[in-house]
């Protein structure tokens, strides 16, 4: 997972009010009505273009982008397709395999949990999952605690991170992207815990299926099965109406495509997609499938105005979820630079990459910029200090997680506030 927001619901508590709508535009292009202001028409002059030449170079077949600053929503912009064979319009609403957009939903759920006494960061995992032992290559069990889980430093590893055939494979261990028949968390947690830790925990990080271990610790601390915690703790709270484990509408459900050449091709039913010396394995149709294991680090589905009152919440200090110094928390580098989750100068938080030297990065945004992705195709950052939260979600793997795309948006949103201030003209 490497490097690479007028009318908007006012129940989001973004501040945005009823304004005129933004004429439709070609290529299968939903334009959604946002303020008219200096500061969202920069946002178009700058983002549009990248949008369309990444439309136009067939590189995604469509995309969902909203740009939010100081809690309004200043662009928003549906383009491309839902479905590329139907010429299907891909909408502000639909909705998208989240991948591991689902870790942040997990995490804070597991802060909540903090927050409320019932769980706590140093609490040995086997406190609540008592036969998840997994040891070190010399035999010898550790102990791997909450913050282990939540930093990625447990010495776990994702298959798709190891080369074919991998430990991961050998022991049948689900990423979270596939739906092996019958597979409970339960069992792929005991099959993972047949398989030696990379390191001694808390002595490297190592992206991982972690997350997928803490949503179990979730479900135990909270008393219930994982979907039903996070609904009670995170999205019922914010209003995140078709942000859960399986998909409501599925008229809206986006159609999920992989880099081709020439053109992105069709995910079928089972898909494989080499990533570096590995392999990730998607099955799709795990957003459908109410008997698939619900994976903490991969299984969640949503909608990016969901996403982004999600983020935006955080940003603004974290009730009705979080304290606001558990918030501070999360925004913190617990593991440093040399984590490299997103390239030179980022370290790990406790829920997603943050930024310790833009100029190392080579990243216009600020020190302290969180920033995660999915690999289905989406990237998200928030940049507290700059008051920015963007999130840009694609149904196409990987150009949208990792390709041009996410740079190019994010480096338009940056251009855009250096922009002079543009009066916009008025209609005739």
């Amino acid at each position: 997972m490497n490097s690479i927001l007028a009318t908007f619901l006012v129940a989001a508590g973004l501040g945005v009010s009823p304004s005129t709508p933004v004429k439709s535009e070609p290529r299968a292009t939903v334009a959604s009505a946002v303020a008219v202001s200096p500061e969202s028409s920069a946002l178009a002059v700058s983002l549009d273009p990248v949008i369309d030449q990444a439309l136009a170079d067939q590189r995604i077949v469509g995309a969902v982008v909203i740009v939010a600053k100081d809690g309004e929503v200043l662009y928003r912009r549906a383009a491309g397709f839902a479905d590329r064979e139907t010429k299907k319009p891909l909408r502000e609403d639909a909705v998208f395999r989240l991948a591991s957009m689902t870790k942040p939903l997990v995490s804070v759920a597991a802060l909540a949990l903090v927050d409320q006494g019932k769980l706590s960061l140093e609490d040995p995992v086997t406190k609540w999952l008592p036969t998840f032992r997994p040891k070190l290559p010399d035999g010898r069990e550790p102990v791997i605690t909450v913050r282990h889980l939540l930093t990625h430093t447990a010495g776990l590893m994702y298959g798709f991170n190891q080369p074919v055939p991998g430990p991961y494979q050998k022991a049948r261990v689900s990423d979270g992207l596939d739906n092996p028949p019958g597979l409970t968390l339960e069992e792929n947690l005991r099959r993972l815990a047949t398989v030696p830790l990379s390191s001694e925990p808390g002595e490297k990080w190592a992206y991982s299926v972690a997350t997928d271990v803490l949503g179990a610790v979730v479900a135990s601390a909270g008393g219930a099965p994982l979907p039903q915690v996070i609904s009670r703790l995170v999205t019922q709270p914010l209003g995140l109406k078709d942000t859960g484990f399986r998909v409501g509408d599925v008229s809206r459900l986006a159609t999920p495509y992989v880099d081709g050449e020439p053109v992105p091709v069709r995910m079928d039913k089972t898909h494989d997609i080499p990533f570096g010396a590995g392999v990730v394995h998607y099955t799709p149709g795990r957003a459908l499938d109410s008997r698939a294991f619900p994976s903490g680090g991969a299984g969640m589905v949503g909608t990016a105005s969901d996403y982004v009152k999600f983020l935006e919440a955080l940003r603004k200090g974290g009730a009705p979820v979080l304290k606001q110094n558990t918030v501070e928390q999360l925004g913190s580098i617990h593991v440093g630079p040399e984590s490299r989750p997103q390239g030179p100068g980022w370290g790990w938080g406790l829920a997603s990459a943050v930024l310790i030297d833009p100029v190392q990065a080579h990243s216009p945004q600020s020190a302290g910029t969180w920033q995660w992705g999915g690999a289905y195709g989406h990237n998200w950052f928030v940049d507290p200090r700059s008051g920015i939260t963007v999130v840009a979600l694609t149904n196409t793997a990987l150009e949208g997680m990792s390709g041009a795309f996410p740079g190019a948006v994010r480096d338009a949103v940056y251009a855009a506030a250096k922009a002079p201030a543009v009066t916009p003209a008025k209609k005739q």
